[in-house]
């Protein structure tokens, strides 16, 4: 976001905060830029969109760094969700569903959120109480470190469910 500074701001009336936080009142625009130049810092607009305008007397390379610093930090610690899908039919075989169950739990681990898919193909359409009890099944398999994020919702020819972490990981940092 670029913010003006100086003599870039032609409003006639701005609300004026000097450099401690005080705030200075309502001054004209060439006041405020007066008082800033005075003090030998720049006059920056920090809520253009506020009526009138409100302008700040700060040191204006510093204030860009702080505001970058902050972005940084705020993007640093965001987590980030991916979304996996698993895949079944009505008809998985014991095998395959632990297989799918074990790489879940895995993406559950990672912080991901899984999406489980009941995928129904022709005939099996009339079996969807199948594709039900396999999708409760897998919940009930994974209620330890996930929970469903809304009821089971039938979409077209498939039914699904998705699967959120009961508590996000956290990333630690090692130092070697």
């Amino acid at each position: 976001m670029k913010h003006r500074v100086n003599e870039e701001i032609r409003v006639p009336k701005v609300r004026l905060i000097d450099s401690d936080g005080s705030q200075l009142g309502i001054l004209s625009g060439r006041d405020a830029l007066r008082a800033a130049q005075e003090k030998g810092l720049d006059l920056v607009e920090i809520a253009p969109q506020a009526d009138p305008p409100v302008c700040k007397i700060v040191d204006y390379g510093k204030f860009v760094y702080e505001i970058q610093k902050k972005e940084k930090t705020q993007k640093k610690n965001q987590q980030v969700s991916i979304l996996k899908e698993i895949r079944l039919h009505p008809n998985t075989d014991t095998h395959d569903f632990e297989f799918k169950v074990r790489h879940a739990r895995n993406f559950i681990e990672e912080g991901n959120k899984v999406k489980v898919s009941v995928i129904f193909k022709g005939r099996e359409l009339a079996y969807t109480v199948h594709g039900e009890n396999l999708l409760k099944d897998f919940i009930a398999k994974m209620e330890d470190v996930a929970k469903p994020e809304f009821e089971m919702k039938f979409e077209g020819k498939a039914m699904n469910v998705i699967l959120v972490p009961l508590k996000v990981k956290s990333k630690k940092k090692t130092n070697i």
